[in-house]
C-alpha cells in the first residue's frame, strides 16, 4: 500500500544537501515506512538553517515532496496563500496519483481549502489527523472552520481524547512518539531513577507565550521549596532571548539548553524527575508521553484531553489554571511527594506509556482506521 501524507511540517536542507524535517513528524513516517511500500511527503520547504531538532528521513521509500511556504500574519501573506492555492492542489493532485491512500494532518493554513477539496474532488480513500485541542472553546478562526468542515463529511478524522456524542467518524487517537528501542531504555531509567531530596525540574517545549514559558520562569523567581535543584529549559521560539536574558538573573539556577536533537532530549527527562507545561491550548503534546517513558511526572495544563491521562496527584500533576500561582502551587506539591509515591508515579507512568508507541500507533492505523475507508 502506498501513502500520502500532507502537512504543514518545516523542512530545510542541510550543509551536505540532505531534507531533513521536525524531528517529530521525522521519526514518525520513519517508524510508518516499515508498513508501507512508499510514502510521499508534500510539506513546506524552508530555505533558512535547519533546527537542531530536525532529522533525516531513514529509510529509501520515503519521498518528500516540497511546497513553497506561505502563510502568516499580515494581509499581504494572507493574500500569496489565496494565490498558491491552485499550485498547492496541483502538486497534491499530481502526487495522488501515486498511492492507494492520504492523509491530511490539521489544523493548519491550508486545510481550509483543502477538506472542502477532498470532501468534493478526489475520490480517494484517507483520513485526517487533527493533533489541536478538538474541544477547544475559542479556537482560531481558521481552526474552527477546519473542526466544523471534519464534523461535516465522511472520511474517519483522528483526535486527542475521547469525547461523547461526537460524530460517528470521529475516532479518539494516540499521540505516538515512542520506539521499542525508547521503551527498552525507559525501563531501565525508571527502575534505576532515584528520589532524592534536591528534584530537577525540565520545561520542553516551544519559547511562546501559548507554552506559558514566561509563567514558570516567573513561578521561580521566588524560593518555592528546599527540594528544588535546577531548571531545564529545552526548546526554541520568539520569546529565546528574553528567556535566555531572565534566566540570567534569577538566583535560581536555570540551564537554557535550547533546541536539542531527540536523543539529547531524552537525556534531560532521564535527569529530571519533572515536567512542567502550564500550557494554554494543546491537543496532547508528545513531550508529556516522553516524559513517562523515562521517569519523568508530569506537571501540566488541565485542558484538552490530558486528565483522561493524567490523573491529579496519581500520576501527575494537574495545574488549576495556567497562571504564576497555580505553577508555585503545583510545584509545592510535587515537593512534598514521599518516595514511595514517587517510585509509585513513575511506574504507573512508564506503564501507561505503552499507548504512545508507534507500533500501538500502527495497530490502531490498521485496526481502526483502514477497516473504515
Amino acid at each position: 500500500m502506498k501513502l500520502v501524507i500532507i502537512s504543514h511540517t518545516e523542512h530545510y536542507k542541510s550543509v551536505d544537501g540532505t531534507i531533513v524535517g521536525w524531528g517529530a513528524t521525522v521519526t514518525e513516517i520513519n517508524q510508518l515506512a516499515k508498513y508501507f511500500d512508499e510514502i510521499y511527503h508534500v510539506a513546506f520547504l524552508y530555505s533558512n538553517n535547519p533546527p537542531s531538532s530536525a532529522l533525516p528521513y531513514s529509510a529509501s521509500n520515503i519521498h518528500f515532496i516540497p511546497l513553497e511556504p506561505v502563510g502568516g500574519n499580515s494581509f499581504s501573506k494572507k493574500v500569496k496563500v489565496i494565490f498558491s492555492i491552485p499550485r498547492i492542489i496541483k502538486t497534491i493532485e499530481n502526487t495522488l496519483k501515486k498511492v492507494d491512500v492520504f492523509q491530511l494532518r490539521t489544523p493548519t493554513g491550508m486545510g481550509v481549502f483543502l477538506i472542502p477539496w477532498f470532501t468534493v474532488f478526489p475520490h480517494k480513500k484517507g483520513w485526517y489527523k487533527y493533533a489541536g485541542n478538538w474541544v477547544q472553546k475559542k479556537p482560531p478562526f481558521g481552526y474552527a472552520i477546519q473542526r466544523w468542515l471534519l464534523r461535516h463529511q465522511n472520511r474517519p478524522v483522528t483526535v486527542n481524547g475521547n469525547w461523547k456524542d461526537d460524530e460517528k467518524q470521529i475516532i479518539p487517537f494516540e499521540n505516538p512518539c515512542l520506539t521499542s528501542k525508547d521503551r527498552e531504555v525507559g525501563k531501565d531509567i525508571v527502575k534505576s531513577k532515584r528520589y532524592v531530596r534536591h528534584k530537577k525540574y525540565c520545561f520542553v517545549g516551544g519559547l511562546n507565550d501559548n507554552k506559558g514559558i514566561l509563567l514558570v520562569l516567573q513561578a521561580f523567581e521566588e524560593k518555592i521549596c528546599d527540594e528544588f535543584a535546577e531548571l531545564h529549559i529545552v526548546g526554541d521560539g520568539p520569546l529565546k532571548k528574553t528567556v535566555g536574558l531572565k534566566s540570567l538573573t534569577m538566583d535560581t539556577k536555570i540551564i537554557v539548553h535550547g533546541s536539542l536533537s531527540r536523543t539529547a532530549v531524552h537525556d534531560i527527562y532521564k535527569e529530571c524527575h519533572f515536567l512542567i507545561l502550564p500550557s494554554k491550548s494543546e491537543g496532547f503534546p508528545k513531550v508529556i508521553g516522553e516524559a513517562m517513558n523515562f521517569g519523568c511526572i508530569p506537571i501540566v495544563s488541565n485542558i484538552s484531553c490530558i486528565d483522561q491521562y493524567i490523573v491529579d496527584e496519581i500520576n501527575g500533576f494537574l495545574l488549576e489554571a495556567s497562571t504564576v500561582g497555580a505553577i508555585k502551587k503545583a510545584i509545592q506539591r510535587s515537593c512534598q511527594v514521599s518516595e514511595e509515591k514517587f517510585n509509585d508515579m513513575i511506574r504507573l507512568n512508564y506503564k501507561l506509556a505503552e499507548k504512545f508507541t508507534y507500533s500501538y500507533y500502527i495497530e490502531r492505523i490498521q485496526n481502526d482506521i483502514f477497516k473504515n475507508l
